[in-house]
This record gives C-alpha cells, sequence and structure tokens, in this order.
C-alpha cells in the first residue's frame, strides 16, 4: 500500500498486471479530464485518491495514464494536487517501443525517448 500506480481504468491495470512485477496497488480514476468531453477532475476518483494517499501513508504515486493531451493533464493536475503532501510522484516513462527503428518514429516520440533517458 506504499506506492499507488494510477490508471484511467480497469482495462489498464490489467495491461500493468501482465507484466508481473508491480508490487503495490492500483488506483482507478474511471476516465482522464477532457474539456472536449465535458468531463471534469470532479467526474473522476481524484478525491478519492488524495484521501487514499493520506490515510495510507503512500511513499510513491505512479501516474500511468495513456501519453494523450487529456491523459497528460490528468497526469498534471494529479501531479499539483499531490504536490503538497511531500511525497514521490512519477509518470511511465515515454520512447521507443522495444525493437522498433529509429527512422520509423514520429517526432513527438523521439523527444519523449530523449527527456526519459537514463545513464547506463
Amino acid at each position: 500500500k506504499k506506492t499507488i500506480c494510477v490508471v484511467s481504468d480497469n482495462k489498464d491495470a490489467l495491461a500493468i498486471e501482465k507484466m508481473k512485477s508491480f508490487g503495490g496497488v492500483y488506483h482507478v480514476l474511471g476516465g482522464v479530464i477532457s474539456v472536449s468531453h465535458g468531463i471534469g477532475p470532479e467526474d473522476l476518483k481524484i478525491k478519492e485518491l488524495f484521501e487514499k494517499v493520506k490515510a495510507d501513508d503512500v511513499q510513491e504515486v505512479i501516474i500511468a495514464t495513456n501519453p494523450t493531451i487529456d491523459g497528460e493533464t490528468t497526469a498534471l493536475f494529479i501531479s499539483k494536487m499531490l504536490e503538497s503532501l511531500n511525497i514521490s510522484v512519477t509518470r511511465l516513462g515515454y520512447g521507443l517501443p522495444m525493437g522498433s527503428s529509429l527512422d520509423y518514429a514520429d517526432a513527438l516520440t523521439l523527444s519523449k525517448a530523449f527527456e526519459g533517458r537514463k545513464k547506463i
């Protein structure tokens, strides 16, 4: 219970479970913030996440929303909301899928891959 992975819906949690290496718990938001669809933070289970983080003495929140404008908006909103709690808030890395070629990657994917690089 010290690590919470925040996902948009149940199928995202199932996809992560297939990895069989995440040892924390999940928090399903029930969607993402979407101005174009009239979905605001109050329509999601964000308040419940905040309460869970405070009650369970959580050390890390991993935000695993999709890399779309709505997913990024939701991730930014949650990270700003949790800022005052002095916990680690992380985001899944983006970049190139295994087995792909650089010449087939779009500019945004390459840009995110450069942003998320790590020392080897």
